[in-house]
């Protein structure tokens, strides 16, 4: 009979004990303040467009450079959207090229909406454009980390660093356009060399 009285007082304790524990943890956890996390942002079909834009253009000009290397790229597109020498769009910066109108529509009687033009070899202003070599782009894994990369510096709410001093321009340190004379060097990062262009 001791030994039942003992084992019904050592329940009682226990589940006193866990209510007390109980008691104690949701006293804690009303007394926290809880921050308010504001929803993700929603990103609009043509904000999509553009990241999509800048993805490729990292992807082809400085996959293998790391994150400085994206950011310089991203740089240079993001100076000359906002510079009015150049377009103002990310996907209009990338794809600024001289066209030349292709064989499959010149010589015929169609309107200009109905027109297909191609860039001329090397006359882009980023050369995996107009290379006439294929855009495939093989590293999928890569391509989903540059492109959330492209994302965050083109929604983000916080301002990303231009680490190139404006630089509106760059070439791979084994190139020496003429251009380079007329530009302004601010930085070296990875395999490319930086230039502002002077307004």
């Amino acid at each position: 009979m001791k030994n039942k009285n003992f084992i019904i007082l050592g329940v009682v304790n226990a589940i006193l004990i866990l209510s007390f524990i109980g008691l104690l943890i949701s006293f804690k956890m009303e007394s926290q303040v809880v921050p308010e996390v504001e929803p993700p942002k929603q990103i609009t079909k043509e904000e999509i467009n553009q990241i999509l834009c800048l993805a490729e253009n990292i992807y082809f000009e400085a996959r293998n450079q790391g994150t400085a290397g994206w950011l310089g790229v991203t740089n240079v597109v993001l100076n000359r959207k906002s510079d009015s020498r150049f377009p103002n769009t990310v996907c209009d910066v990338v794809y600024q090229a001289h066209l030349t109108e292709s064989s499959k529509t010149r010589d015929k009687d169609l309107p200009q909406g109905k027109r297909e033009f191609i860039p001329i070899l090397n006359k882009c202003q980023f050369s995996w454009y107009c290379d006439n070599k294929p855009d495939d782009i093989k590293h999928q894994d890569l391509f989903h980390e540059i492109y959330l990369f492209s994302e965050l510096a083109l929604t983000s709410d916080i301002p990303i660093n231009d680490i190139t001093d404006g630089a509106t321009h760059y070439h791979a340190h084994y190139v020496q356009p003429a251009w380079r004379k007329q530009k302004t060097k601010t930085v070296s990062i990875g395999d490319h060399i930086f230039y502002r262009w002077e307004k």
